[in-house]
């Protein structure tokens, strides 16, 4: 038998091709949560772009003048924003984190009631099962108390962090008014250093990794951050007439965040709220919270052809796939992070997906 030691060859060379890929994306990853203020100031930067060419198509003003302009603005609005924020949570996460027991009580008496009122002879559950699922009710909370009592710790030891807070703050701002001032001098730079089979290749991947990923992630944020402001908004409104909203901050960021997973949404937030709300007698705020789950669904809807220019082509089941990944690895943040890793091993990988991985690996062409 006679083996063919081109054909292996190419085949030893596509795999390691593919090894080594994935080995730079580990590191990548790695040095971007080690250079988190710096990559904080990119992805500002990239939001930042079409104001300072806008400036600089209106008023005919220099790029370094147009960037200090928009730089300016934005810091003021982060400064304000931050600080506000660091207050506002630590008084809510600490008022969350005191009666944190009232609330699981509320919610263990509400389930024990509605076990106790379902009719369980109807669908025919064993009485075997019916105790299970009263006693694991508390086991169930315990577990979600203790999930919320470890996020809020975390969270107010995190804003509390008052010094490296200001480090991480300083570094982001002053990275990002260089990288807005002398963007040409440093692409320039990242040319003169790199050899040019290099610019161009990993050129080429940029582009097209920032049209697909950037492009996704930019208008993700937006709408993120569109549908954070109108229910941070409309709870504050709630709140301020009568309503029982207590933790508005902490609400709209989990909504927030809730918002921001691919195929879930507000509404899986929203909409359980609502019902619990109706059900624990508290029927007005159960409709307000309905309300405002109905403008937010209406403006993003609004906002969301206009604002994504075309679909990423991921199926919803890669995605789900991707979250849980992300999830089973990284946690909670996982299901945040998983879909882009995905959506970034699609692009950096479209030839061979394009082409069949299996065929394009094990092809004798």
């Amino acid at each position: 038998m006679i083996i063919d030691m081109s054909y292996w060859t190419r085949v030893f060379n596509r795999i390691l091709y593919v090894v080594f890929i994935l080995l730079g994306l580990v590191v990548a990853l790695k040095l971007s949560v080690f250079y988190l203020p710096f990559l904080i100031a990119f992805i500002i930067y990239l939001m930042m772009e079409p104001a300072i060419k806008w400036i600089m198509r209106k008023t005919n003003a220099t790029r370094k003048t147009s960037s200090i302009i928009i730089f300016l603005l934005v810091s003021l609005i982060i400064l304000g924003g931050l600080t506000w924020a660091i207050f506002t949570l630590f008084s809510e996460a600490s008022n969350l984190l005191q009666e944190l027991n009232t609330y699981i009580e509320k919610a263990y008496a509400l389930f024990q009631n509605l076990l106790q009122n379902a009719d369980f002879g109807k669908i025919k559950l064993p009485d075997e099962i019916q105790t299970i699922l009263q006693n694991s009710t508390g086991d169930i909370l315990g577990t979600v108390s203790q999930w919320i009592r470890n996020f809020l710790n975390g969270l107010i030891d995190v804003v509390t962090s008052i010094p490296t807070i200001a480090i991480y703050f300083s570094i982001t701002v002053i990275a990002l008014y260089f990288i807005c001032v002398d963007k040409i001098y440093i692409l320039d730079q990242i040319e003169h250093h790199l050899p040019k089979t290099w610019v161009m290749r990993v050129g080429k991947h940029l582009r097209d990794l920032t049209k697909t990923l950037g492009g996704y992630l930019k208008a993700e944020a937006t709408l993120v951050f569109v549908s954070f402001i109108i229910s941070l908004i409309g709870l504050y409104i709630l709140k301020f007439t009568g309503f029982a909203i207590e933790f508005p901050l902490l609400i709209a960021i989990g909504i927030g965040f809730v918002d921001a997973l691919p195929i879930l949404g507000s509404g899986t937030v929203m909409i359980p709220w609502a019902i619990i709300c109706a059900i624990n007698g508290d029927l007005r705020l159960g409709i307000a919270i309905i309300i405002l789950f109905i403008i937010m669904s209406i403006v993003r809807q609004f906002l969301e052809p206009r604002i994504v220019s075309k679909n990423i082509g991921v199926h919803p089941l890669f995605t789900l796939i991707a979250m849980y990944t992300g999830f089973r690895f990284l946690g909670i943040l996982g299901m945040l992070i998983g879909p882009i890793i995905f959506i970034i091993l699609k692009n950096i990988f479209a030839t061979f997906i394009d082409g069949g991985v299996m065929k394009t690996i094990f092809d004798r062409r």
